[in-house]
């Protein structure tokens, strides 16, 4: 009797745990990545991504630790990975390895890698990762290059391990132009062995299932996710909805603007209208400014239904060219971070004209990071080099049915740089980090509050301070009532008037850098705020009693 050559069926069941076995792929690379990693933005903070992808590039599984800028970026640059090198001229043991900010995560400071899976000789699918790096050389992470060129070292797509030997011409270039190679090389080795670690899991489970490929469990996935998102989409009100955005920009206040159309085939986001781009790099690919784009439509459309090329697939989203979320090559990117992840509160003033009960008050927004080193001098006169990037963030906005979340960052994900830590890596003291009362925005659910830290130098040596942040002159707002939360702030003690949010900053011997984060907007009147939840607030000092007033109700209620 001739066998059949038909695929093998698969009930439901078994589909499903294939699917959920490789979300515990994901989630061993992720940690993998994050315990193995030597810079503290990974090692503490989990500015990471990890995925599983079949043979065709398409994602199947994603670590939920991580940030959506390298998610949803890796999501399309594997499909850039394999077509700058086919599946037919791979390897086993070959990684592939670039940190160009328009294929891979926006800017140069990230590096993305791509491990092939061979299984009986062909490619069966792949593992990929992405991690930050804290130095690149250039001007540094900071938004003074006018192009892409000031920034720093740019890695083309290229093997940075070929049939298991790794490129060591590729890792002395790598070396060679950073103030901290052994960090980054440490961190490439961890990006390696998240890949390796990744390969080794994805085979394992092939030989348990007997397949060659991973097409049928593939399928099921993005097929499944695709349906679930559309039955999801179908839930919002057909139309287009439009908002617009005042951002402090650098040079000059800048608008962003979007028009969200929805219909039975998925969402659309279209930037047109939006600023064109700033001569300083604070500027946006359109791979960076889409992902938090997607990012912020899938929590709340589908919020359940897994990240994956199935449930990606119906969000799309575009904007002219040359403008500022929309950069073109070689525009400067750095800190491509400061608006990218601004689009969330963009897109959900959009999503809350077609569901007001559901979208939260507009938060702190982007990451309130600190990417500090020595300054120049420090290293002609032998003191101590170091280059770090501490993460400080706001609070998050109100939303409908409880309050925001204090110093958490959101949309990035990426959890606040621990004192002790950031004091070991760096000759700095950090004197003070508190919460800011009546940061948050009032309302019947108040907004998430920001935070204070005051820094000096340790050693009595100055260090160079590069700063991109919003929300010093735009607060977040609120929604159905509530108030806005407080703008950011960041002064010296001892020097009068604020300190521009973008720019270098020297910090001098005896200076005392204070830096304030934005709060949260807050959701609903804040005279309908139950009481309790006040008189905790006032008693935790979250609320002081003055700002206790925007909360009385009308005499006569």
């Amino acid at each position: 009797m001739r066998k059949s050559s038909a695929s093998p069926v698969y009930s439901p069941a078994r589909l499903q745990v294939m699917w959920n076995r490789l979300l515990a792929v994901v989630e061993e690379q992720g940690q993998t990545l994050v315990r193995a990693a030597f810079s503290p933005i990974v090692r503490e903070c989990g500015d990471i991504s990890a995925g599983i992808f079949d043979s065709n590039g398409r994602m199947l599984a994603q670590a939920v630790t991580g940030t959506p800028g390298h998610i949803n970026t890796m999501a399309e640059a594997v499909i850039h990975l394999i077509g700058h090198f086919p599946p037919a001229s791979m390897k086993p043991g070959d990684i592939y390895m670039t940190n160009d900010p328009w294929l891979a995560s926006g800017h140069l400071n990230d590096f993305l890698l791509l491990m092939p899976a061979f299984k009986n000789g062909k490619v069966a699918g792949f593992t990929s990762c992405t991690s930050h790096v804290v130095d690149l050389g250039g001007l540094g992470m900071g938004p003074e290059g006018s192009d892409i060129y000031d920034e720093g070292l740019l890695v083309p797509p290229c093997r940075l391990v070929e049939e298991g030997r790794l490129n060591e011409l590729l890792m002395d270039i790598i070396r060679a132009n950073s103030r901290e190679p052994i960090a980054n090389e440490g961190d490439i080795y961890a990006l390696i062995a998240c890949c390796e670690t990744g390969v080794k899991r994805l085979l394992d489970i092939m030989d348990e299932y007997k397949i060659d490929d991973l097409e049928i469990p593939g399928n099921h996935i993005v097929e499944t996710s695709r349906r679930g998102t559309l039955d999801a989409i179908a839930e919002i009100p057909e139309g287009v909805y439009r908002n617009m955005m005042r951002v402090d920009g650098y040079e000059k206040e800048l608008e962003l603007h979007a028009a969200l159309t929805v219909s039975k085939s998925g969402m659309h986001v279209d930037f047109a209208g939006t600023s064109d781009c700033s001569s300083k790099g604070i500027n946006v690919p359109l791979n960076y400014a889409k992902a938090y784009t997607v990012f912020a439509l899938r929590c709340i459309v589908g919020p359940d239904i897994p990240n994956n090329a199935g449930s990606l697939a119906p969000f799309t989203a575009t904007g002219p060219k040359g403008c500022i979320l929309n950069a073109q090559h070689p525009a400067p990117v750095a800190m491509r971070h400061t608006l990218g992840q601004v689009t969330p509160d963009l897109v959900f003033g959009c999503l809350h004209q077609a569901l007001p009960d559901k979208i939260p008050a507009e938060g702190a927004g982007c990451m309130y990071d600190l990417p500090m080193r020595h300054a120049p001098e420090v290293a002609r006169k032998g003191g101590r080099l170091f280059a770090i990037e501490p993460v400080h963030n706001g609070g998050t906005g109100a939303r409908p049915h409880a309050d925001g979340l204090s110093a958490t960052a959101y949309p990035s994900g990426v959890y606040g740089s621990q004192i002790e830590i950031t004091e070991a890596m760096a000759p700095v003291i950090i004197w003070k980090r508190e919460l800011r009362p009546d940061s948050g925005g009032a309302g019947k659910f108040r907004g998430g509050l920001g935070q204070r830290l005051e820094l000096t130098s340790a050693n009595g040596q100055p260090f160079v301070v590069f700063l991109s942040v919003e929300r010093l002159k735009f607060p977040a707002l609120g929604r159905m009532g509530g108030h806005p939360g407080a703008t950011g702030r960041i002064s010296m003690r001892n020097k009068g008037g604020d300190i521009p949010g973008k720019g270098e900053l020297r910090v001098e011997d005896g200076d005392l850098l204070i830096f304030e984060t934005p709060g949260g907007g807050g959701h609903g009147d804040p005279a309908e705020r139950d009481r309790k939840a006040l008189e905790l607030d006032i008693r935790r000092g979250l609320v002081s009693n003055a700002g206790a007033e925007l909360y009385k109700r009308p005499d006569n209620a």
